[in-house]
């Protein structure tokens, strides 16, 4: 039975995105990339509400606020948050002019305090420049450049990084065992660039005299032989930047908000970012009731930006061999 209503959602859907289309183009007047940043913004919607089981004809204004509260949750800046708003509010006034709804649901929504302060966001281009600075001639460069794919493929708090045991990996099913806030512990998709990076590194952590009670820590000091400390990544962070060139004020946490972003940027499910980043607020206290392992490693690893350009690379690479 639901299966049917989600098939007859999707073919009611297929003809009002078209006549939306239409609207924005002809009726609205808007420019090619405003009509496709609306288009971009419902697709983010109306995923969301597929999750949650709710006919986008039948959406309440409590449905769009969790929607909006997981924007805010996931750390989306206030001025992108606005603009996904300003493309629901507009989606809904099509509805009702065309007589689809009865009542516009997004009506009473208040818009975000633009001046919220949240943490830079890195580029996909900088992300790639900080981890193409990481030296892989010194002994902790594959460490290095483990840590950042993880950092960004995971979206790990640095305290969860550093914290992470070799018990925790479960690399050949693709998850990560993560211990968050709250001694909460949640299973992690690790991308296949990740993985192959940590593979590597474990050639150099097999020479290093690691001091007894630390053996299960991944990441390690080669000097110290004990876990690296929050401090440690920080300013390993900080010098790889400064080495790309990149001017912005910058730390571990700018990776996890950069990944947040980028994926959600993506098309991947907010639902699935949530729960990837371990987030329980009062706004999302149900994060992973919808969503299994499979669906949320698909979501992932489908959305990420470099596993995009990790299969590139991949295809490229088997292209020439051939």
């Amino acid at each position: 039975m639901e299966i049917n209503e989600k098939k007859q959602r999707a073919e009611l859907l297929g003809p009002i995105r078209k006549k939306y289309s239409q609207y924005l183009k002809l009726e609205k007047s808007l420019s090619p990339n405003t009509q496709a940043a609306y288009s971009n913004d419902l697709d983010k919607l109306l995923s969301f509400l597929s999750l949650e089981g709710v006919n986008p004809l039948e959406t309440s204004p409590s449905d769009l606020q969790r929607f909006l509260a997981g924007l805010h949750d996931i750390g989306i800046h206030p001025r992108s948050q606005a603009r996904v708003l300003s493309g629901i509010r507009s989606f809904f006034r099509f509805l009702l002019l065309s007589g689809y709804i009865m009542t516009d649901p997004s009506e009473l929504l208040e818009s975000p305090q633009i001046g919220f302060k949240l943490p830079e966001v890195l580029s996909i281009e900088e992300i790639d420049s900080i981890i193409a600075a990481v030296d892989l001639s010194k002994a902790e460069g594959q460490r290095n450049r483990a840590i950042l794919e993880t950092l960004y493929s995971c979206g790990l708090r640095v305290s969860e990084l550093t914290a992470l045991k070799l018990s925790d990996l479960y690399l050949e099913e693709g998850f990560i065992k993560v211990e968050g806030k709250g001694s909460k512990q949640r299973l992690v998709p690790i991308s296949p660039r990740a993985i192959n990076e940590i593979k590597l590194y474990f050639f150099d952590r097999n020479q290093i005299e690691i001091k007894p009670g630390y053996e299960d820590y991944l990441f390690v000091s080669a000097r110290r032989g004990k876990p690296l400390s929050r401090i440690m990544v920080f300013h390993l962070i900080k010098e790889l930047a400064d080495k790309a060139g990149i001017t912005k004020t910058i730390s571990p946490h700018t990776f996890r908000h950069s990944f947040a972003t980028h994926l959600l940027e993506g098309g991947a499910n907010l639902r699935a970012i949530q729960a990837m980043l371990g987030h329980e607020s009062i706004a999302t206290t149900e994060i992973y009731t919808h969503i299994d392992r499979n669906m949320l490693r698909s979501e992932i690893i489908e959305h990420h930006p470099r596993n995009i350009k990790y299969r590139k690379e991949k295809e490229l690479s088997k292209t020439h061999t051939e």
